[in-house]
């Protein structure tokens, strides 16, 4: 390994590893060196006798607004909340706006969700893949290079590296490149001091490198996603979704409104039981029984999570007593405690419970002992030697542990004894809010000890290891994912629409959705909201028919909308459609009965039940108020990066910008072109309220409005 300060230096050295032609890999979300991706694109931009093709996920930019009036809103956000000083990656801005070199390409296989519809390249140059099979197909890309930020440490072990946000795919990447015998990529890890240090398979030594960055000048804060407010629809689909929890199970969650929604339900549920079921008896109209897979109780067991995504909801449960179920690297010792048979600390009796589970073996060896010590059962010094087994300088004990004797005087030994080595979460990467990273930089004893990152092959499908481990350890398992439109039928739209644009990508949906139902004891479940409002018309997110399906109906399993639960699993066509049309909104139900009467799938005198016609937006807001008024749903559940005075306009603005998408505009006046009414009309409309919004909201003076576009000015 050779420690280059300059990020120039390491251009110079992947480009004399990789020739003309580079063939670029680098990690999804925060794990990107963006001074030099941005180094390297800038160099081969520059050099038409080169080639530049990158093979990435996710490469985050922050918003940028369409109009004078997200302008004005947005601009100051902006620059508080991401900083003047950040260095976007330009590959971003190019693709975009359709503008990337001749001589560069970019092959996503996560975009973030919507920002790529409008580009020709990115579209184009977009890879279908699930999360589980993103080594492998790069492996087969010929990938020279990998790049990537790091953390590092200098401790009693000597200069350690982790790749903290980003082990997911990039050790199984080098591993699959080995395992083909093809070269292996020329590696560049560049030091992020803000990055949080991390264990597990992330944690390296400084020989996985072949370079090392080190150049404060460059030096990048990581990119904080805006935490969200959550409505009455996301809030009605949270609660829902948390009675699908079992204590004592496994959790898989994404990011935003939906997952805050449903994060603050299970908090809710923990914190004020009586709340939340009274909370929950209300959204129901008075029935409050959680479905057979779930349940309402206090979580006293606690959860385990096992994500792909390790987001701020996993801090919040953490803090909340939620996230304490812990899981160990012996599918013996995990059975055993899952069962209730061994308590931690041990107790006296234990040991006869731990022989009987097979975790102790009939006859202790050098190999059983080390193994017993790494997971706690025995003190640090146990050994083997001639006259026995010695820990803690007690006399010898008999190695034969079929023998009564020898087993009771072990129990004496492993009585009180904490054990070691335990995971309250297993996550691939990271991503949220600055509160999130401070976090995770600030994690001490069991709480650092407990979280680590790893392979996605680890997370995101049983351990080719071990997949047995990996099966004990996720005891009723339960995946949320949000989806975009689901059938009655079960199908699922997620990531594209129906021409083919990709609006975000499968990232690893199908994964847990397939784990959900190879895994004993586990659901999947999709939470959508039932409907939504595009150019001023409101729709159902429930279509008989959609153009793009990104989970089949044959992997059908739970929905969750603001309505309800429709639990699709094992059901006829025809069950599925009645679950579906229970859970949709009133306005769509006849449409989607209709349609399935046609398709023979309800008998032809199918008539919706009356009880189903109360699923209204205003129906909901009725049963949502009384909470909503208290502060049990708060619209930000666990705070805001916006202030006050932001926080006051945005339901304005929202309101504003869904109602001039929605205004058709009257034929212009003779003399004046098209261009000039709709800009004035539009302009008008939009000054006069924001003045208003702003006035009230700042109570200070008014808004000078710039002059509209002339048919001339445009």
């Amino acid at each position: 390994m050779s420690n280059l300060h300059a990020t120039e230096d390491a251009v110079e050295a992947i480009l004399a590893h990789a020739g003309d032609e580079v063939v670029l890999a680098t990690p999804l979300g925060l794990g990107k060196p963006n001074a030099l991706i941005n180094a390297l694109y800038r160099r081969i931009a520059a050099d038409p006798g080169r080639r530049l093709t990158i093979c990435t996920a996710l490469s985050l930019a922050v918003p940028a607004a369409s109009s004078f009036l997200e302008r004005r809103f947005l601009d100051p956000f902006v620059e508080r909340h991401f900083g003047r000083d950040r260095a976007p990656l330009e590959y971003v801005a190019a693709m975009r706006a359709d503008r990337l070199p001749a001589n560069i390409r970019v092959h996503e296989f996560y975009f973030q969700s919507g920002t790529m519809l409008g580009s020709r390249a990115a579209q184009s140059d977009h890879v279908d893949l699930n999360y589980t099979h993103v080594a492998r197909d790069l492996a087969a890309a010929g990938i020279n290079a990998i790049v990537q930020l790091v953390a590092r440490r200098a401790d009693g072990a000597g200069e350690r590296f982790s790749m903290a946000s980003n082990p997911d795919v990039t050790l199984d990447l080098v591993d699959a490149i080995a395992a083909a015998g093809r070269a292996r990529p020329f590696i560049v890890g560049v030091v992020c001091a803000a990055m949080p240090f991390l264990e597990g398979d992330a944690c390296v030594g400084a020989t996985f490198f072949d370079a090392i960055v080190d150049e404060p000048a460059t030096e990048q804060a990581l990119f904080a996603l805006p935490r969200e407010d959550v409505d009455d629809v996301e809030h009605a689909i949270g609660l829902h979704a948390s009675t699908l929890v079992r204590d004592g199970g496994t959790l898989q969650i994404g990011i935003g409104a939906l997952a805050d929604a449903l994060v603050h339900a299970l908090l809710l549920r923990q914190r004020d039981n009586a709340t939340y079921r009274g909370t929950l008896a209300a959204l129901a109209g008075g029935s409050a029984a959680a479905p057979s897979i779930g349940g309402l109780d206090r979580f006293e067991r606690g959860l385990y999570g096992s994500s792909e995504m390790v987001m701020d909801g996993f801090m919040h449960l953490r803090r909340g007593g939620i996230l304490t179920r812990r899981v160990f690297a012996d599918a013996a010792l995990q059975r055993a405690i899952d069962a209730g048979l061994v308590g931690d600390p041990m107790r006296v009796g234990d040991a006869r419970h731990l022989r009987e589970a097979g975790v102790l073996p009939a006859r202790l060896d050098a190999g059983a002992v080390s193994r017993l010590v790494a997971l706690g059962v025995l003190p640090p010094d146990s050994r083997v030697d001639g006259s026995g087994l010695r820990c803690e300088g007690a006399a010898a004990l008999s190695l034969d542990l079929d023998d009564a004797y020898a087993l009771a005087a072990l129990d004496g030994v492993l009585a009180g004894r904490s054990l070691r080595g335990g995971r309250y979460l297993h996550g691939g990467f990271f991503l949220g809010s600055t509160e999130l990273y401070d976090w995770l930089r600030g994690l001490t004893g069991e709480d650092y000890a407990g979280l680590e990152m790893g392979r996605i092959s680890t997370i995101n499908a049983l351990d080719p290891h071990d997949p047995v481990l990996a099966a004990v350890q996720r005891r009723e398992a339960r995946f949320f994912n949000t989806c975009m439109m689901a059938t009655p039928l079960g199908a699922a739209v997620s990531d594209a629409l129906d021409d083919g644009r990709v609006v975000s990508g499968v990232g690893g949906q199908y994964n847990f959705v397939a784990l959900g139902q190879a895994l004993a004891g586990a659901r999947s479940i999709l939470m959508l909201r039932s409907t939504r409002t595009e150019h001023g018309r409101t729709t159902s997110n429930l279509r008989w028919n959609y153009g793009h399906t990104t989970i089949p109906r044959h992997l059908r399993d739970v929905f969750v909308t603001e309505y309800g639960i429709a639990d699709l699993r094992g059901r006829s066509d025809r069950e599925c459609v009645v679950a579906m049309l229970a859970i949709a909104d009133a306005r769509f139900q006849d449409d989607l009965a209709e349609a399935a009467i046609a398709a023979r799938k309800l008998p032809r005198d199918f008539r919706v039940p009356e009880a189903w016609r109360r699923n209204t937006p205003h129906e909901l807001a009725a049963r949502m108020a009384p909470a909503r008024r208290s502060g049990v749903l708060p619209d930000w559940p666990f705070g805001s990066d916006f202030d006050a005075v932001e926080r006051q306009l945005m339901p304005a603005l929202a309101r504003l910008r869904t109602a001039l998408d929605g205004i058709a505009f009257p034929l212009p006046p003779p003399g004046a072109s098209a261009l000039e009414h709709s800009a004035s009309t539009q302009f008008a409309r939009c000054a006069t309220e924001l003045s208003a919004m702003l006035l009230e909201a700042r109570g200070t003076q008014a808004v000078t409005a710039p002059p509209f576009p002339t048919a001339a000015s445009a």
